[in-house]
Formats: structure tokens, C-alpha cells, sequence
């Protein structure tokens, strides 16, 4: 046997921690709780809104809940699975009693500028960065990331297994509504405020009749389109390195970057 085949433990079996088991049945709140217990706290949640759509800003939140808050946040999910008047009511008990949070919002520009999952996980990076303090652990949706300065996990459908995440989805997703919201005042001739710049048959319809605004992504395909740019393959983000929770698109992804 040779010296590589062997692993040892540096510590004796008397020293060593026991082992975390989180099961996913256990609830929304068991990962938080397992990793305070093991001294691994504050954790913070991760989660953005807005990858697929292609117009508007793309909207990241870190969000930190107290322990004990269980009871208070029942019935915490993935914001994609809330009806718009259970996400608005969470998001205000969330800001008002989260122990902190942080919500990052990236423009167009930034997005065409560098990719939407570039601009993504740059956008992670920033809003845990500005947390007041400083997180133990990071959660995140689906994928791993790098680059927090701390210990991170990539929870697979964390915004339905951990609350932390549940509740930045909640915080992104609400901001980014409102923010189309407004932008439909200031542009109803694309329907921003039934669609949220999702690519859906009516949005391709209103850049057919009237093409991009400012607001639009131009790295699209379908937006590109609209111009006369090429239907080229311009990005391949979306799909790759992992793609938001399949309720974060519409079905129709016909003019989506591919």
C-alpha cells in the first residue's frame, strides 16, 4: 500500500467534531440551524431575479434571518412559487425582521457588457459583500461560487430548502417587479408590467412593432433580432454554469439568449 492510498485523520477520534446530517425533509430552516450549532453563523442566503428575462436590470439579494424566526416566516419559499400578494407580504417581514440583508441591482449595460452569468455571480459576490456583517457561511442556489471570502454551499433548489435563500429570492424578485413596474410608466408600449421583460410572445411582439428600448438587453438574441443584428449564437450563460429554477423562465424561450 502506498503512501498515497492512506488517509489519516490529523486529529484522534476522540477530537474530531460529529457529523452534520441534514436531511431535506427536515424543513426549510434545518441547514441554518446545523450550521449556527457547529459555530459556522451568521448564514446568509443568495438568490437572483431576472436571469432569463431581456429587458431590465438584473436583481441579486443576500439575506441573513435570525434563528429563531421560524415560526414568524411559516411557509417560506421560492418566490417564483408565491402568489405577487404572499411574496409582497413576506418581503416586508422579511426586511423587518431579517438581521440583514443586501440587494444589488445590474443593469443592461453591465449585463450585455460582460454576460449575464458573469454579471450574476459578480452580483452575488457584491451583495454579501455589503452585508453590515460579515457572514460565516454563504448559501446558494443550484451552483456553486467562489470568490465570497468565507465558506459557501450550493444548495440544490435552495430557494425551496433553505429559508435564508427562500428569502433572498423573495427580496430580488419583489425589487426587480417593482423596478418594471415603473419602467412600464415610463414604457407601456412593452407591456413591462405583465411580463417583467420575460420573453414572452407579447414582449416579442412589442419589439417587432416598435423595437428595443434603453432598457432592453442587446446581447440577446431576440433583441438583436429586432434591430436587424445578427441571430447568431451570442451567449451561451443562461444554460450553462447554471440557469435559475425552471419557474424563472417562461416556457416560450424562443427569444431568449441561448
Amino acid at each position: 500500500m502506498t503512501a498515497r492510498s492512506v488517509r489519516r485523520s490529523p486529529l484522534p477520534p476522540e477530537w474530531r467534531p460529529s457529523r452534520a446530517v441534514v436531511r431535506r425533509s427536515s424543513g426549510t430552516w434545518t441547514l441554518q440551524s446545523t450550521l449556527h450549532r457547529h459555530g459556522l453563523g451568521p448564514v446568509a442566503g443568495v438568490d437572483e431575479a431576472g436571469r432569463g428575462a431581456c429587458a431590465g436590470p438584473l436583481v441579486v439579494a443576500a439575506c441573513v434571518l435570525r434563528p429563531g424566526d421560524a415560526r414568524r416566516l411559516d411557509g417560506l419559499t421560492d418566490s417564483k412559487l408565491l402568489t405577487p400578494a404572499a411574496r409582497d407580504e413576506y418581503y416586508d417581514l422579511i426586511v423587518r425582521r431579517c438581521a440583514d440583508s443586501a440587494v444589488v441591482v445590474i443593469p443592461p449595460a453591465e449585463i450585455d457588457r460582460r454576460g449575464v452569468h458573469v454579471a450574476n455571480i459578480e452580483g452575488m459576490r457584491r451583495a454579501v459583500a455589503a452585508l453590515v456583517t460579515p457572514p460565516g457561511y454563504v448559501l446558494t442556489d443550484g451552483f456553486a461560487v467562489r470568490g465570497f471570502g468565507r465558506p459557501a454551499l450550493a444548495v440544490p433548489k435552495g430557494d425551496q430548502a433553505a429559508a435564508c435563500v427562500a428569502a433572498a429570492s423573495v427580496l430580488a424578485k419583489v425589487t426587480r417587479d417593482r423596478i418594471m413596474v415603473e419602467l412600464h410608466a415610463e414604457l407601456p408600449q412593452y407591456g413591462f408590467d405583465a411580463h417583467k421583460g420575460y420573453c414572452t410572445p407579447v414582449h416579442d411582439a412589442a419589439l417587432a412593432a416598435h423595437g428595443p428600448s434603453a432598457v432592453h438587453r442587446y446581447s440577446f438574441v431576440n433583441v438583436r433580432a429586432a434591430v436587424g443584428g445578427s441571430s447568431a449564437l451570442v451567449h451561451n450563460d443562461n444554460h450553462r454554469n447554471g440557469e435559475g429554477g425552471p419557474g424563472d423562465v417562461p416556457p416560450d424561450l424562443g427569444g431568449m439568449q441561448q
